[in-house]
């Protein structure tokens, strides 16, 4: 803006309307750079308002006139002080971003720590993709923890964004966090979870949210047995891969969101059992990585990219797919996004004998 109004009073200097005096014009641009555009930017309007002051004086012969050296004075003056409080609000704000990356980390530390890359007979990694630009944390959620039931885990997705989903992601974790540990029954650890988004819910200020808050999640719980136990409440099936080709751990009974409860009065109590064998690798994600889109608008190819990737661990996994997710979406997600992966170890790995890696393409270290 201050550059396009430096170039109109410019062709005003130039053309027969050169009469029109420009002079409180050009001074104001540098105190409308000062608002948008940072220290340069405020200097570069100021020099081109003098620029702009100079070509007019010139050209119509003005330098005789006392106008002409009170303009620049004052519009001297203006500049000085306009870049002086740019550069120190400019200071300020970066001084309170950091402020507010600094909390930012720490509340995702809280929220959303890395899970263990040691479970038992397990490997895991972790990863946070926030869409909203310079957040952290948002609706997406996942925990992983060992417990004498065996490791147990939940990956979810809130309705919404924002400070309500950052909220009831909160409340989800914080009961499984507990449950996981004290019930037996892998269902009733979900039943806490679905008490805690009602109670978030009835609790939340915001009446349409309150209407509309639930909790798409998947949790599992996996033992020594060659089995992994699912309970998926509206989550996006969970995939195995298993000798170089991947599956999905459908449902079997589609139940509802958690907080939807009211949709299905008769649920199903047992968990689903599936097969997970040693050498397997199990991914969990929310819907943020098969909605992820290109320019074309094709989604993103989760169980091919599974297939293909050559990983021997599970953090070496989660970063190609990581670099492949942002290569094909440029950088620009949409939706968060949160993933668990989780191998289980063969003995003889544990034991320091190597074999083959899931994708059946390398060695495990």
């Amino acid at each position: 803006m201050p550059f396009a109004v430096l170039l109109v009073g410019l062709g005003i200097e130039l053309s027969p309307m050169h009469f029109v005096y420009t002079g409180p014009l050009l001074t104001a641009m540098p105190p409308l750079a000062a608002l948008t555009m940072g220290p340069l930017g405020t200097l570069s309007a100021a020099m081109g308002a003098g620029a702009v002051s100079t070509t007019s004086a010139t050209i119509h012969h003005s330098w005789g006139e006392g106008q002409i050296y009170s303009n620049l004075l004052g519009l001297l003056v203006v500049s000085v002080a306009c870049v002086t409080i740019s550069n120190v609000m400019r200071r300020r704000r970066k001084h309170e971003m950091d402020q507010v990356r600094r909390v930012s980390e720490a509340a995702q530390d809280v929220l959303l720590r890395p899970v263990s890359p040691h479970l038992g007979p397990l490997r895991a990694a972790s990863i946070y993709l926030a869409a909203e630009s310079g957040a952290r944390i948002g609706g997406d959620l996942y925990e992983a923890v060992q417990t004498r039931y065996g490791v147990r885990v939940i990956v979810g997705d809130v309705r919404g964004k924002g400070l309500p989903a950052v909220h009831a992601a909160a409340a989800v974790l914080g009961a499984f966090r507990e449950a996981a540990h004290y019930e037996k029954d892998l269902a009733e650890v979900v039943d806490h979870c679905a008490a805690a988004v009602r109670r978030q819910r009835a609790a939340d200020h915001d009446e349409d949210y309150r209407m509309e808050c639930f909790v798409t999640a998947v949790v599992a719980e996996v033992t020594d047995e060659s089995q992994v136990q699912l309970i998926n409440r509206g989550h996006p099936a969970p995939l195995v891969l298993r000798e170089g080709r991947v599956c999905a751990l459908d449902a079997g009974v589609p139940m509802p969101p958690l907080g939807l409860e009211d949709l299905m009065p008769t649920l199903p109590v047992a968990p689903e059992s599936h097969a997970f064998e040693p050498g397997d690798r199990l991914l969990l994600y929310t819907d943020g990585v098969v909605e992820a889109r290109d320019d074309r608008g094709e989604f993103f190819p989760l169980p091919e990219v599974m297939e293909a990737v050559d990983a021997a661990t599970p953090g070496q996994f989660l970063d190609e797919l990581h670099q492949r997710l942002i290569g094909h979406t440029r950088d620009f997600l949409k939706d968060d996004v949160a993933l668990i992966v989780i191998d289980r170890v063969p003995e003889c790995v544990r034991e320091g004998v190597p074999l083959a890696h899931p994708s059946g393409q390398g060695h495990a270290p």
